[in-house]
């Protein structure tokens, strides 16, 4: 009951960030988006180093390792990393999408409607972060060190934190660009149903390869560190209030590592 609830938080925090589309008459002012794009980097930063890497790595050792043997506990953490940076940059590579607030797809050339291309430019993003959610509640069933049932949670929650801004940046562009409230609600809301479904798949799937299980963690850090290098910090730098973005990656990354910390 504790994992699915663990695995069902992200998607209530994306639900109530694309509520605000019944809110707000206009658009989301440009300083607060550019606040929580920022909040939400520094929240995927912090979890992917605090819950992630670092498991990763006390996985291997989790007790101080000789010197001739600290290379080998970072070896897992190191590929797992690049596998999921690179597993993201294949997804990004071959699958249409549409970034809000472009006119220019990526990806493979398509027919697809705009928003669709919308919706998969979501789905791409909250990929990793369902991924992430699904391997520390696994880490956690199978005693990995560093990964408690709490830490596990900690993570729930705080990538549910960071899915209410952008449930709203998602649903607030979709009402401004003519649909209804509750067509932008339902598109805002199911954007963030991938990460239930991603994060049990993670489960099932570490709970038969339990040996690989410091390379998933690690997998899942890649990823995010993907979205957050490749999407998100572009687009809170660009144009004006940048500053706002920083501000927002600091309180984001600081609340995700207190409540690791605390939690964990």
């Amino acid at each position: 009951m504790t994992l699915l609830i663990g695995l069902v938080i992200p998607l209530l925090g994306t639900m109530l960030g694309a509520a605000f589309v019944f809110l707000m008459k206009d658009e989301m002012p440009l300083r607060l988006q550019k606040t929580l794009l920022g909040f939400a980097s520094g929240v995927m930063v912090a979890a992917s180093v605090w819950s992630l890497l670092i498991p990763s790595m006390e996985m291997v050792n989790p007790s101080q390792p000789p010197r001739g043997e600290a290379f080998l506990s970072v070896v897992p953490a190191a590929v797992g990393f690049l596998l999921g940076m690179g597993f993201l940059l294949m997804i990004d590579e071959l699958t249409p999408h549409l970034h809000i607030g472009t006119d220019k797809p990526e990806g493979v050339r398509s027919h697809l409607s705009k928003t669709t291309m919308l919706a998969l430019a979501v789905t791409i993003h909250n990929l990793p972060e369902g991924m992430a959610v699904g391997v520390v509640f696994a880490g956690s069933e199978n005693g990995a060190a560093g990964l408690s049932l709490a830490s596990a949670l900690a993570v729930s929650i705080g990538i549910a934190i960071q899915n209410v801004p952008e449930g709203a940046i998602i649903s607030m562009p979709m009402r401004a660009a003519g649909n209804s409230k509750w067509k932008s609600f339902v598109i805002g809301s199911l954007s963030g149903a991938v990460e239930p479904l991603g994060g049990l798949a993670v489960v099932l799937l570490a709970s038969l390869m339990t040996p690989i299980l410091p390379y998933m963690l690690a997998f899942a850090a890649g990823a995010m560190f993907y979205v957050v290098v490749e999407e998100l910090i572009p687009e809170a730098n660009e144009g004006e209030h940048s500053n706002l973005s920083t501000v927002g990656f600091a309180i984001g990354f600081v609340l995700m590592m207190v409540l690791d910390v605390v939690m964990g």
